[in-house]
């Protein structure tokens, strides 16, 4: 069985069959899910400083933020990439 990864941005990969949701950072109870993690070190921030634009959840309890949109996420993990969707990474 091969494992599949997804490109979070910035080079960092997850593997695909770890993801349990991918949300929009915006809503409060995202917000506290956040800062949980960030208490209990399970926490991984892939944003490079940049600002977060999805939440992803693994099966693990693993919050990662990632600095794509949930939409550009998504179609990464259907197949439907553009070129749009790549992150702007020389900045």
């Amino acid at each position: 069985m091969m494992m599949k990864f997804l490109n979070i941005g910035f080079g960092n990969m997850v593997s695909i069959e770890r993801i349990v949701a991918v949300l929009s950072p915006e809503s409060a109870p995202v917000k506290r899910i956040i800062q949980e993690a960030r208490d209990t070190s399970v926490l991984i921030d892939a944003t490079y400083g940049r600002r977060t634009r999805a939440v992803i959840i693994t099966d693990s309890e693993h919050i990662i933020l990632s600095p794509l949109q949930p939409e550009t996420l998504e179609r990464r993990l259907s197949g439907k990439v553009v070129p749009d969707d790549l992150p702007e990474e020389t900045n």
